[in-house]
């Protein structure tokens, strides 16, 4: 019988490799235990379909939050942004309008109601235009790696699909099995040492995760 544990990865060396570890307990026993290295990724896409027109980044690199990671074509965008602009400025135009005609007694209260709820819209759509464009650029959401790069400068991005992912260094997980003996003699956040090959000496990891009922993973 067996139970599952899992343990956060305090070291990022070969994360992106999937093997076999050894795992011991420090201050326990010095059972070794196997297991395998979980990476979660974050996975980068813009808002809209796009075509790639910039890239950052290499497979490797390290970025930090707040980083430029791609841009996506914004001509669309930009067109739009165009538009919505020519209608505020008629907006504005059309309240000034119904403002001086109202101080003057030839306007009526209706008019410049409508007159400002038109400008009002304009303004949203005016930044919401803005928003659409900005984001034609995309920035690290978190400090990583650069996992993966999906697309290239010149691909056009389908709807949903990311350009690129990005490893954390906590999201490495290390999990592993133990015989439900040995359960009693673990905690969580527990210090486990790993090994394997390649690796460099020394890296650490902490339980993060064990079974609520051992009992009922037995295998």
């Amino acid at each position: 019988m067996t139970a599952r544990l899992l343990a956060a990865a305090a070291a990022a060396a070969a994360a992106a490799a999937v093997g076999l570890f050894a795992l011991a307990g420090c201050n326990k026993s010095d059972n070794g235990y196997q297991g395998w290295i979980e990476a979660n990724l974050i996975f980068v896409a813009p808002d809209e379909v796009g075509r790639v027109q910039t890239l950052s980044v290499r497979e490797g690199d390290v970025v930090k939050t707040g980083e430029p990671l791609f841009t996506v074509d914004d001509d669309l965008q930009e067109a739009d942004l165009a538009q919505v602009k020519a209608s505020l400025t008629n907006a504005q135009q059309t309240y000034d309008r119904a403002s001086m005609l109202l101080k003057t007694g030839a306007g009526t209260q209706k008019d410049f109601d409508a007159a400002q709820a038109v400008l009002r819209d304009a303004q949203a759509r005016l930044n919401s235009a803005q928003t659409h464009l900005s984001r034609r650029s995309v920035f690290s959401p978190v400090d990583g790696t650069v996992q993966q790069i999906y697309f290239r400068p010149g691909e056009m991005v389908p709807a949903g699909r990311p350009v690129l992912s990005l490893l954390p260094p906590g999201n490495i997980k290390v999990r592993f099995y133990v015989p439900e003996s040995v359960l009693p003699g673990i905690t969580y956040g527990d210090v486990v040492r790993v090994t394997c090959d390649g690796c460099s000496s020394g890296l650490t990891a902490r339980v993060s995760f064990m079974p609520a009922n051992p009992s009922s993973r037995r295998r």
